[in-house]
C-alpha cells in the first residue's frame, strides 16, 4: 500500500470541511472563516452567526455520521461476509422510522409539534428519542435471537425480517395518516445534517465515539472472522461475543446517526468497498481507519452539493447520496468476483 494514501485521505477531509463553512447559500471568504474561527472580528457580524450556529455544529455532524456509518457498513460486510451489506441490513433503520412515525405520524403533525413544544428542554431531543427508542427495540430483538444462533445468514435473515415488519407498520401509519402529516415525515426521511443543535452534540457526539471505539477493538476479531468461523475458534476467538460486539457497534453506530440526522443512505455500503478497493487489502486495521476517514469527507461533499452554494435551493441529501452510491453499487454488482477473492486474501 503506498504510504501516501493516507495523508491525502487526511487532506481530502480538512478541505472537504473548510468547504463545507466556505460555501453555501451565503459564501464566507476563506480569511473570514479563518478569523472568525480563530477569535477574531468578521467584516460581516451575520457571518459569525452563520458560521458558529449552523455551518459549524451541520460540518462536526457530518463527519461524525459520515465515520460511524462507514465503520458500521465495513463490519457488518466482514459478518456477513457479503460486499452489499449496509449498517441498516438488520433492521436498526426501519425500526428508528418506526419510532419517529409513531411520534409524527400517530399523534399528527400538529400534534407532534405541540408535544414537542411542551417538553422544553427535552423537545429538541423528541424524535431522536423516539428513533433511539424504535432503533434500541429491534436491536434488543437481534441480539436475544444472536445469543441463541450460531448460523450468521439466519441472523441476517431474521434481521431482515425485524426491518420488514417495521417498515410494514410505518407503511400502514403512512396510508391513514393526513398529507401534511406524510409531508413532516417524509422530510425527516429524505436526511439532514443541518438539525444536531450544540445542546443535541453534547449527545450525539460521545455515544458516536463510543460505538467507534467499540469497532476499533474488534479489529482483530474482524481480521480472524474473515477465515470463517472454525479458523477464528481455532485461534482462541469467542464467536459468539464477538459477533455479539460487532452487531452492538454496527448498530449503535447506525442507530444514533438515524436518531439524530434520519436515515442516510449509500454511506455505510460505498465507502468500505471503496477503501477496499483503493488500499487492495482485506486487513481491517487499514480499512477502518481508511473508511473513516473517506466516509466523513464523502459525507461533507454530499451535503455540500446538496446545499448548492450559491443558491437559496436545498436538495435533498439522499438525493445526492444516491447519485454518487448507485454508481458504485453497481461497480460492486460488476465485480463480484474480485471481491470474493479480497474478502478470502
Amino acid at each position: 500500500m503506498p504510504r501516501w494514501i493516507f495523508p491525502l485521505l487526511l487532506f481530502l477531509l480538512l478541505l472537504a470541511f473548510v468547504l463545507s463553512l466556505t460555501f453555501g447559500s451565503v459564501s464566507i471568504p476563506f480569511e473570514q472563516v479563518a478569523r472568525i474561527l480563530l477569535g477574531g472580528a468578521p467584516e460581516k457580524a451575520s457571518w459569525a452567526d452563520i458560521l458558529f450556529k449552523f455551518r459549524l455544529p451541520k460540518a462536526l455532524t457530518a463527519v461524525l455520521v459520515g465515520a460511524a456509518l462507514s465503520a458500521a457498513g465495513l463490519q457488518m460486510q466482514t459478518l456477513f461476509r457479503n460486499p452489499l451489506a449496509d449498517p441498516y441490513i438488520l433492521g436498526v433503520s426501519s425500526g428508528a422510522s418506526l419510532g419517529v412515525a409513531l411520534v409524527i405520524l400517530g399523534m399528527g403533525a400538529g400534534g407532534a409539534l405541540t408535544f414537542v413544544a411542551g417538553l422544553g428542554t427535552f423537545g429538541d431531543f423528541t424524535l431522536a428519542i423516539a428513533a433511539s427508542l424504535g432503533a434500541g427495540l429491534v436491536l434488543g430483538a437481534v441480539l436475544l435471537l444472536a445469543r441463541r444462533v450460531r448460523n450468521t445468514l439466519t441472523l441476517l435473515v431474521t434481521g431482515l425480517m425485524f426491518g420488514y415488519l417495521a417498515s410494514a407498520v410505518v407503511s400502514l401509519l403512512i396510508y391513514f395518516s393526513q398529507p401534511e402529516r406524510v409531508q413532516v415525515f417524509s422530510l425527516w426521511t429524505a436526511g439532514s445534517f443541518g438539525g444536531v443543535t450544540w445542546s443535541q452534540m453534547r449527545v450525539f457526539a460521545p455515544v458516536t465515539m463510543l460505538g467507534l471505539a467499540i469497532a476499533a477493538l474488534m479489529v482483530k476479531p474482524l481480521n480472524a472472522l474473515l477465515l470463517g468461523d472454525d479458523y477464528a475458534r481455532s485461534l482462541g476467538l469467542n464467536v459468539r461475543r464477538a459477533r455479539i460486539w460487532i452487531i452492538v457497534s454496527a448498530s449503535l453506530l447506525a442507530g444514533v446517526s438515524t436518531a439524530f440526522c434520519g436515515p442516510i443512505w449509500f454511506v455505510g455500503v460505498a465507502v468500505p468497498h471503496v477503501a477496499r478497493t483503493l488500499l487492495k487489502t482485506a486487513d481491517h486495521r487499514l480499512l477502518l481507519p481508511a473508511s473513516l476517514l473517506m466516509g466523513a469527507s464523502f459525507a461533507l461533499l454530499a451535503d455540500l452539493i446538496a446545499q448548492a452554494p450559491g443558491s437559496q435551493r436545498v436538495l435533498p441529501l439522499n438525493v445526492v447520496m444516491s447519485l454518487f452510491g448507485v454508481p458504485i453499487i453497481l461497480s460492486i454488482i460488476l465485480r463480484q468476483r474480485q471481491l470474493r477473492q479480497s474478502f478470502a486474501a
